[in-house]
């Protein structure tokens, strides 16, 4: 997200009953009493061409329209409002629609509308969007009404039926979203554009958002369990805690703390719920403005990568697991997490003591083979609310742990996401923090967004070999060659340090006793319209 896109302390909910196969619209909710959900992730925006994170992937999974989905409880996709989806030839996928689909409003939602979300996409390319996922899509084509034709450039792509249900492909209403520029939140909310299990009827940004069940919801999920549903955005975790505690909401995601979650789900009348995560935290080099960046002063390219290097040497993962989570969070030593095929250690085996602990005295010697005077001086930026109050904790550690040899001096800064969101992408940090949540369950998706020409870090990373390799994991037929394909990119990557993976975490979430439906699954999706109340 992942995921939807950049993410912390990722905790995502779903709903372990099965909404059914679609239909013609449904009861629009089955009633019950109304659900508050609380959580401190942040909205960057509605409109699917300017966020690529999963505050906002959060509300767009509920309410925008999807050609594919995945079905409840599984990591796979299928027809969401399409009737039918299938390659009919290498480079042609072809989407057939289910037909009489509205939004909200009552406009029509046709073949057009599709084509107008997709290439509205590609022409916004928005810094914070995350229209680096159809680097494949060579033209969508509305054949008739219930029509589509995607024409992609590589034959054979094995993720894009997975790339139509992520962030970048909520479908959306053509007389309401610009072609050229983003709608904005205001304009979404009194077009009432939404054709998804739920509208947004009330919407006050990183406050409260409230939905009410879509009786026109055509799609795979089927009716919504709950007619009603509100989220509050709360400022920290300590807030967000306090009220769960207190059961003034029912459900809390993204994020408590490690110690919060504990207390919590030992709480009488609460319980947690956890799950496998694909969360992962990670630092990114900027390759323009690092030390010996291309366009600094001292520009230095085999300096600017003994500095990398060097400080992935330093770092100790399972120290800041431990000490800074509690181990809800386990070492991370590639950008592709554990558990998706492909996944290997890269950097363990490059840098370090080779088992996963520091070794100073290897960042040492790559310094001086390089000609780098130390100490050097690294500028490290992180985000105090995004990804968790204990990203302060985390930061100082890392910021201990590179400056322990006296081989790096480290400039600590922190910035709030509605600032920090927007600075990155314009070369602001030399470096800094980001964290992911795939947006589907794919080891591509670690890589296609973060490191073909440098992705949506904008960090200037460029190497064709990286490229070339990402580029034939994507079509390959045979699983074996496509894994070994996965493993010799990561191993590319792990060479060039465009940026140093650190943690992967566990989903979670903490629940009333009156709560019921909610699960952890391989989707990634945030879902609301399968949780009750009691």
């Amino acid at each position: 997200m992942s995921a939807a896109a950049l993410l912390g302390t990722a905790v995502l909910l779903t709903a372990c009953a099965s909404g059914g196969s679609g239909g013609s619209g449904g009861s629009g909710g089955s009633g019950g009493e109304a659900i508050t959900v609380g959580t401190t992730d942040v909205v960057t925006a509605l409109d699917p061409a300017g966020s690529y994170d999963n505050g906002s992937f959060a509300v767009m999974t509920n309410v925008y329209p999807f050609l594919l989905n995945h079905e409840i409880g599984s990591s796979e996709v299928a027809p969401d409002i399409a009737e039918s989806a299938e390659f009919t030839a290498p480079t042609e996928y072809t989407v057939k629609l289910k037909s009489g689909l509205k939004f909200a409003n009552g406009h029509d939602l046709t073949s057009s509308d599709v084509k107008h979300s997709f290439d509205r996409q590609v022409a916004i390319a928005d810094p914070s969007g995350p229209s680096s996922l159809l680097g494949n899509l060579e033209s969508v084509e509305a054949v008739d009404e219930t029509t589509v034709v995607f024409t992609l450039k590589e034959a054979n792509d094995q993720t894009f039926p997975q790339v139509l249900s992520t962030p970048v492909a909520p479908i959306v209403d053509e007389e309401v979203f610009p072609a050229d520029k983003l709608a904005t939140d205001d304009e979404i909310v009194k077009g009432k554009a939404f054709a998804g299990q739920y509208t947004l009827e009330n919407f006050k940004k990183n406050d409260l958002a409230s939905y009410q069940a879509y009786e026109g919801y055509d799609g795979l999920w089927g009716p919504a369990k709950t007619a009603s549903v509100n989220v509050k955005y709360f400022a920290d975790e300590t807030n967000l805690s306090q009220a769960m505690e207190t059961k003034a909401i029912d459900v809390a995601f993204r994020s408590l703390s490690a110690t919060d979650t504990e207390k919590l789900g030992k709480t009488d009348g609460l319980k947690l719920v956890d799950g496998p995560g694909g969360a992962i935290r990670y630092i990114v080099f900027n390759f323009d403005t690092q030390p010996f960046g291309a366009k600094t002063p001292e520009a230095d390219p085999a300096k600017a990568l003994a500095v990398r290097q060097a400080a992935a040497d330093l770092i100790d993962r399972q120290k800041i697991a431990t000490q800074v989570y509690k181990d809800t969070f386990t070492p991370l030593f590639s950008p592709v997490a554990q558990g998706f095929t492909g996944a290997t250690d890269a950097f363990k085996e490059l840098y370090g003591d080779a088992k996963g602990g520091a070794d100073a005295g290897a960042a040492k010697a790559r310094l001086e083979a390089a000609g780098v005077t130390t100490p050097v001086t690294l500028q490290l930026q992180y985000n105090p609310d995004h990804y968790g109050d204990a990203s302060a904790e985390e930061y100082a550690l890392i910021k201990q742990q590179l400056e322990a040899d006296g081989l790096f001096t480290v400039d600590l800064q922190s910035t709030e996401w509605g600032q920090y969101s927007k600075d990155f992408p314009a070369d602001a940090y030399p470096m800094y923090q980001l964290g992911w949540f795939p947006d589907f369950s794919d080891a591509d998706n670690f890589l296609t967004p973060f490191f073909v020409d440098g992705g949506f870090f904008n960090n200037h990373y460029a190497s064709p070999k990286t490229n070339e390799l990402i580029a034939q994991e994507r079509v390959a037929v045979d699983p074996a060659e496509r894994t070994s394909l996965i493993e010799e990119a990561q191993a590319e990557v792990a060479k060039d340090v465009p940026m140093i993976p650190l943690l992967q975490g566990t989903q979670v979430a903490i629940t009333t006793d009156a709560i019921d439906g909610v699960v952890l699954d391989g989707s990634f999706k945030f879902r609301l319209g399968t949780i009750t109340k009691q």
